[in-house]
């Protein structure tokens, strides 16, 4: 399976090897610039110009959560392995950290000057990679 969103507001979840569509998500207002799989494949988290980043049931096939703090398009999304954690990359100059159980955001990343435009956790670990239009990487400690 590999997901795709774009333009036009709508991510897609395509089979392969056919290159059928299982699935698509409509809500965002605005392009889509991420998608990722919940590590036990059961959700789905996007994230969008429209300034937000959304939690999707993939067994409900629709939008459970919005998440809303960014105040400029959000670039990137990624789960933490444990599953319980988002974090996003905005063009704000900020990353944050969402707690799914309490939809909440826990932490916001201040740091760089410009767009941050990708966020990534390192595998098994606490540990965060953004990356910026101000041309720097920054490591976090989500704890």
């Amino acid at each position: 399976i590999m997901l795709t969103g774009g333009s036009d507001h709508v991510w897609r979840a395509w089979g392969f090897p056919e290159g059928n569509i299982l699935m698509t998500g409509e809500g965002h207002t605005d392009w889509l610039s991420g998608c990722c799989f919940r590590p036990s494949g059961t959700h789905l988290v996007t994230s969008s110009a429209d300034t937000t980043v959304r939690l999707w049931d993939l067994s409900r096939y629709r939008s459970i959560l919005t998440l809303r703090g960014h105040s400029r398009a959000v670039r990137g999304c990624c789960w933490h392995f444990c599953g319980q954690l988002v974090a996003s990359a905005s063009m704000d100059c900020t990353s944050k950290i969402w707690d799914v159980n309490s939809q909440k955001c826990r932490y916001t990343l201040h740091g760089h000057k410009e767009s941050v435009n990708s966020i990534e956790f390192l595998p098994f670990s606490s540990t965060m990679l953004t990356s910026s239009a101000d041309k720097t990487l920054s490591l976090w400690d989500s704890r």
